[in-house]
């Protein structure tokens, strides 16, 4: 499989996981054709990463907003693949509604309506994990698949504008383009990820340090999910990618969903953090700050203050949240994960 030759958008090109899926595709031994970097905007190190890695591949910098139908028409012209990573990623509900879903759920169905007209046959999603649930019991996962029976039921608006777009973009393969063509269309579900220049992991870093070197404990031990390394999802993006250039494996994996792990171990995202940076001599507290109980109901009086003075208060920052809840264990696997070419993590 090769993307030889081939034209590809991803948006969400600055971010940390775009930044990586577009330090693989310029590293195709075969190269690209021409990769558009897309993004609202982009720092100086992230430029100068993307300059580092340019070879035979045409790198555009395409500075725009994604709820600009203009732009993505532009954007889309000539383009046959298109990596849609751009979202608002927003845990604490400290975004307005309304631009988290102008982004994530609008401004996908634009980006869809845009490949449509300029001819793009080829979409794949950054979806999450977020999606799946949980459901109205709580119910942790074990060893789940695509295949697992699991009903949705997050009150997360993240989650539902997640789970929307997600649902435009499978709903849309099979469509036909301006020019008789067919778009086809995946999305991966992905795990927490980590890694170098990860923003979650700097969050709660910063807070070990204001707390004498030691982590703060804001999930269970026994809350175990799988995270997967950024190099993994990323290199999942481009599997994916070249997956679809065969019709004979495009068939297979056109308008289906896939959760993306790795073998990094199954623990909690606060022993994560601890395990990633304990050799530089930081440590955690053994247990939750207060019994689990208490602290959800101390979670569910900050929610109803939050919910009452959201009229009167408005974040003007918004993008990538850390975590800071406890999450019930979720273990979740891609039974159908595209293994051909897999890199190592960590």
């Amino acid at each position: 499989m090769s993307l030889a030759g081939v034209s590809c958008l991803v948006t969400g090109a600055g971010g940390f996981l775009g930044q990586r899926i577009i330090q693989l595709l310029l590293e195709e031994e075969e190269a690209l054709a021409e990769i558009r970097l897309l993004d609202k905007a982009f720092s100086s190190e992230a430029l100068r990463s993307f300059g580092k890695f340019q070879g035979k591949t045409e790198v555009k910098i395409l500075e725009g907003d994604i709820r600009d139908v203009t732009f993505l028409y532009r954007a889309c012209q000539g383009v046959s693949l298109v990596i849609h990573t751009a979202s608002i990623i927003d845990f604490l509900g400290l975004v307005e509604t309304q631009m988290l879903w102008e982004v994530n759920v609008t401004g996908t169905q634009m980006l869809l309506e845009a490949c449509t007209r300029c001819n793009v046959q080829h979409f794949i999603y950054t979806s999450t994990v977020e999606v799946t649930g949980p459901n109205c019991k709580g119910d942790p996962v074990f060893n789940g698949d695509e295949d697992t029976v699991y009903e949705c039921m997050s009150k997360s608006i993240y989650a539902q504008s997640k789970r929307l777009a997600e649902d435009f973009v499978l709903k849309a393969d099979g469509q036909v383009l301006k020019d008789g063509g067919v778009l086809l269309t995946c999305a991966l579900r992905s795990m927490y990820i980590f890694g170098e220049g990860c923003p979650f992991l700097q969050g709660h870093l910063d807070k070990c340090l204001l707390n004498k070197n030691v982590y703060l404990r804001f999930s269970r031990k026994e809350a175990l999910v799988n995270p997967v390394y950024v190099g993994n999802i990323a290199w999942a993006h481009v599997q994916a990618a070249k997956a679809l250039q065969v019709p004979q494996k495009a068939r297979h994996i056109r308008g289906q969903f896939y959760y993306i792990s790795d073998d990094t171990p199954h623990m909690s995202y606060a022993d994560l953090n601890y395990e990633l940076t304990k050799d530089l001599g930081f440590g955690i507290e053994p247990r939750l700050p207060m019994p689990l109980s208490v602290l959800y109901y101390f979670s569910l009086l900050l929610e109803i203050m939050s919910f009452l003075l959201r009229p009167f208060v408005r974040c003007g920052k918004m993008g990538i949240r850390p975590r800071s809840h406890s999450r019930q264990p979720s273990v979740l696997h891609s039974k159908n994960l595209l293994r051909d070419g897999e890199k190592p993590g960590l």
